[in-house]
């Protein structure tokens, strides 16, 4: 088959690495790709995948067989809607059952109609109001953009005084545009952050590998929030019995509940959870991959994924997801400025020699080739995995890599799979 992989950062180099391992595959396309998938010899097609009429057009005129969608953004908008009545199966859900991720309120309030465990929170829509309830309650909380903020529109607060810092950037200032006009804050849990992410038809699904995301940008967990800075899979403390009940208490629900609500769900979901005293809480959920827990899942998976991939597009899931017994780990290597305004162009060298070594992936991002070379061109500019038989040999294949790579002012994390922070 032909499949087409939607996005261009790193989470779409993993999956354009992984479909192309698969036996049912001819052929795949990234739309639009970056420079490192098209180093890989991937045909990239200049398609924005905001532009859902240009983006229908393109895939109907290549005859895919199959679009897998790596961004939120494009299913929140609608696009799976678009390719299916076009005749594309899409793995990737529809509108109505994006809005799990693509509106934190909806969420909430879908959550507590359907029993899911998460944290007491509320939504606010006026600012006064936000800050009225914040100075009545010290909290400690979590203030959360209520749209699409690129993984940067959520603030652990310490104390009251960053809670009203957090509502007065979201709600009066406007940093994230739309998605800050509506809040949720909600109670801060206590405990270590696990992703559980599975594929689905809307009514069977299969857990993937777990994994563990480091979201804040500086070691110990302290900086401000990003969309990631590494993960690493498997995750010793995802025990057999914790997974079974975020399957049975969490993803099951949130399943039948979207399928019962009119809004069945085709792709992956991913839950963002909280390993508390009184069990798993959710977080957030999102409505496909994540970045970069993606360049530690997909890895790990063997088979035919691009078959399972269609199965579940077209309401046919079945049979087993085959894992490879490999660790995993990831890190981030990110340009000066990020998460703020990160700075292009800047010259990167040891990218060939990094990817030569053993049992390392290199996942472009945020790079551009031109002709003096490889420089920056975004915020997290390339991920880097290491393979191994335990999360040591991993993490040490993935630092002695990152460690080749260098352009002016890189931030990195040095703790990805290290111990918990203090």
């Amino acid at each position: 088959m032909r499949v087409a992989v939607i996005g261009g950062g790193g989470r779409e180099h993993a999956l354009v690495r992984l479909l192309r391992r698969s036996p049912s595959v001819r052929e795949v396309l990234a739309l639009p790709g970056n420079d490192g998938i098209a180093a890989d010899g991937v045909r990239c097609l200049d398609v924005d995948p905001l532009d859902l009429e240009d983006m229908c057009r393109t895939l109907a005129a290549e005859r895919v067989d199959l679009a897998v969608v790596g961004p939120e953004a494009p299913l929140v908008a609608g696009l799976a809607d678009r390719l299916e009545a076009a005749g594309i199966p899409v793995f990737g859900p529809r509108q109505a059952a994006a809005r799990i991720e693509g509106s934190k309120a909806f969420a909430k309030e879908f959550m507590a109609r359907h029993g899911i465990p998460t944290a007491p929170g509320r939504v606010f829509t006026e600012p006064a109001e936000a800050e009225d309830f914040l100075r009545r309650h010290p909290g400690p909380w979590v203030v959360k953009a209520d749209g699409l903020a690129a993984g940067k529109g959520v603030f652990v607060c310490g104390s009251t005084g960053e809670a009203l810092e957090a509502v007065d950037l979201l709600m009066r200032r406007g940093a994230f545009g739309d998605a800050g006009r509506r809040v949720v804050i909600e109670e801060r849990l206590e405990g270590r952050e696990l992703s559980v992410l599975a594929i689905t038809d809307g009514k069977r699904l299969e857990l993937l590998p777990p994994a563990r995301d480091h979201k804040r940008l500086r070691d110990g967990d302290r900086g401000p929030n990003t969309g990631g800075m590494g993960a690493y899979s498997p995750v010793p403390d995802a025990t057999p019995g914790i997974l079974e009940r975020v399957r049975r208490e969490i993803l099951e629900p949130a399943v039948a509940g979207l399928a019962e609500e009119g809004a069945a769900y085709r792709g992956v979901l991913y839950a963002g959870l909280m390993l508390t005293a009184d069990g798993p809480r959710v977080l957030e959920f999102n409505c496909r991959l994540g970045d970069p827990e993606a360049q530690v899942i997909l890895p790990r998976l063997e088979g035919d994924v691009a078959r399972l991939f269609l199965a579940a597009a077209t309401g046919r899931l079945e049979g087993t997801l085959r894992v490879r017994e490999l660790a995993a780990v990831c890190v981030v290597l990110a340009a000066p400025g990020y998460p703020g305004k990160p700075q292009h162009d800047l010259p990167i060298t040891g990218l060939e020699e990094a990817a030569a070594l053993p049992g390392v992936h290199l996942y472009h991002a945020g790079t551009r080739c031109r002709a003096g070379g490889w420089v920056t061109a975004g915020g997290r500019v390339v991920a880097v995995t290491g393979l191994g038989g335990d999360l040591e040999e991993a993490r040490r294949r993935a630092y002695g890599a990152a460690e080749r790579i260098r352009f002016p002012g890189r931030q990195m994390r040095q703790d990805i799979a290290g111990p918990p922070a203090t």
